[in-house]
């Protein structure tokens, strides 16, 4: 046998010189990097929470150097880990400790292929950043109708390959809805293209789909054909008070039965924006009253909108489903009120320390889960305080449980975090609901994920991956729980 280093458990033995020899070459010198410092900043997550190492970091610049790039770690059995703007929530661009995997940056991948207004579509490469597809369509009349609180670092590929939400899902969908073709490089290096928008296309299961969301365990995606919309005439943007996620939800069916396009209907609890005021400078209650719970409603539609949704506003209040309410009256009013909504979860950690879970369940049972499920950790956890906030619209809230005061935060993450999240979780399925809506399992969740998951879609999930990835190189130890999960998960 020889005496060559084995980097993980990955089939085969890797001869590393070699491999960086011949991806140096390949690459030239702005292509691949094993600085320290380069490394650095992408071996953990921006949380903090997950620490890893790397052989390297390559960084193709285009679609035929990210195959070449794929086929040498296949033919050296070298890992790969995906990596975008690593604005993951749940660890899934970080790689191991045990530093045998490449880290495959898409970052240089990013043009902007074509921007048809017209067709309603652009082309775009991975490494695109969100705020940038923003502009450039903006420039043309037209936009990306999916936005997000990491929008100034999150790129397309990650977007596309963690099937991302945000705020405009209730009217527009997930990324999975905006995607008509996608371009990706499959494990063994070769090159699926499928970025034509066809309508209509009966050649079996729909390929691109089942990269959508596969977080980089089955392919690297390097560009997506996108969906893009008409600008609107006008917009009305309004923060509305109300007694109970019961009324929110009320008001937002009322809304959509008069005709109104909501895009957005995002829910703030009185705790949650009590945060953002202590901690996030520069920010001011958009109400004189303080009602318990609160609602920022974005409606879209042609000119004379704002008068018809102040008209609406109005009943609701008379009617008793709002309590209190104002209509940004300009841009930054409206920025305003969307800054409170993206800053919580940083206010949050600025307070102390907390679990997040991002968790989904069916929009008619959402309001009861906000309310129960809080209640009920808070009495299974003294001393902790529970809320839900965000997308209630499409039955996704960010469901947050904070320390008792004064906590340790080290100590009550290690002895309290992962039994309130096990509880938490147990309650989402109960109803039916899922772990992860928007973020992905990544390795946070792989536990979790195999013991609350039915076999059925485990099994699924594993001969997809089998299939795609006899290797096992792809971004090893995300999403796909291994069947050792399934025994040792809490």
């Amino acid at each position: 046998m020889n005496s060559l280093p084995r980097f993980g458990t990955y089939n085969g033995y890797v001869a590393k010189d070699d491999f960086l020899n011949a991806l140096g070459t390949m690459l030239g010198p702005k292509g691949l990097t094993r600085d320290a410092d380069a490394l650095a900043p992408w071996l953990t997550d921006w949380r903090g929470r997950y620490h890893g190492a790397a052989l390297a970091m390559a960084m193709p610049s285009t679609t035929e150097e990210v195959a070449a790039t794929v086929r040498l770690c296949a033919e050296h059995r070298v890992p790969i880990v995906p990596q975008g703007g690593n604005t993951s929530m749940v660890g899934g661009a970080v790689p191991d400790a045990t530093g045998s995997a490449l880290i495959l940056s898409l970052r240089r991948t990013n043009r902007v292929r074509r921007l048809d207004p017209d067709a309603g579509a652009a082309v775009v490469e991975a490494g695109v950043i969100l705020s940038d597809l923003h502009d450039a369509a903006r420039a043309r009349g037209v936009r990306f109708p999916l936005s997000l609180g990491a929008k100034g670092s999150a790129t397309i590929g990650g977007l596309c390959s963690t099937n991302a939400g945000g705020t405009q899902v209730l009217r527009f969908g997930t990324m999975r809805s905006l995607v008509l073709g996608l371009e990706a490089i499959l494990p063994d290096g070769s090159v699926l293209d499928s970025l034509a928008p066809l309508k209509k296309d009966n050649r079996g299961p729909d390929l691109k789909q089942l990269l959508i969301g596969a977080e980089g365990t089955l392919g690297v995606i390097t560009a997506a054909t996108l969906q893009l919309v008409p600008e609107p005439e006008e917009t009305a943007t309004a923060w509305i008070g109300m007694d109970s996620p019961q009324s929110a939800l009320a008001l937002l069916r009322r809304l959509e039965r008069a005709g109104f396009a909501v895009e957005s209907f995002e829910s703030v609890p009185a705790d949650s924006l009590r945060l953002v005021l202590r901690h996030i400078p520069g920010t001011r209650p958009p109400l004189d009253s303080a009602p318990p719970w609160n609602a920022l409603v974005e409606v879209t539609g042609a000119r004379g909108l704002r008068d018809q949704v102040e008209a609406a506003l109005a009943d609701a209040l008379d009617q008793g489903l709002a309590s209190d309410g104002v209509l940004a009256g300009n841009q930054a009013q409206a920025a305003a009120f969307w800054r409170i909504r993206d800053s919580i979860s940083e206010a949050e950690r600025a307070s102390g320390p907390a679990v997040q879970h991002d968790i989904s369940v069916p929009v008619s049972a959402m309001p009861d889960f906000m309310l129960s499920a809080a209640a009920e950790v808070e009495r299974a956890f003294p001393g902790t305080s529970a809320s839900a906030f965000g997308h209630l619209g499409d039955g996704n809230v960010h469901f947050h449980v904070r320390a008792p005061a004064g906590a340790d935060p080290g100590r009550w993450l290690g002895e309290q975090g992962k039994a309130v999240s096990a509880f938490v979780y147990d309650h989402v399925v109960a109803v039916g609901g899922s772990i992860s809506a928007e973020h992905g399992i990544g390795q946070m969740k792989l536990d979790t994920f195999a013991r609350l998951t039915d076999p059925a879609r485990l099994n699924a999930l594993r001969a997809l991956k089998a299939a795609f990835d006899p290797l096992g190189i792809m971004n090893p130890g995300k999403l796909v729980p291994s069947l050792a999960s399934d025994a040792t998960a809490p």
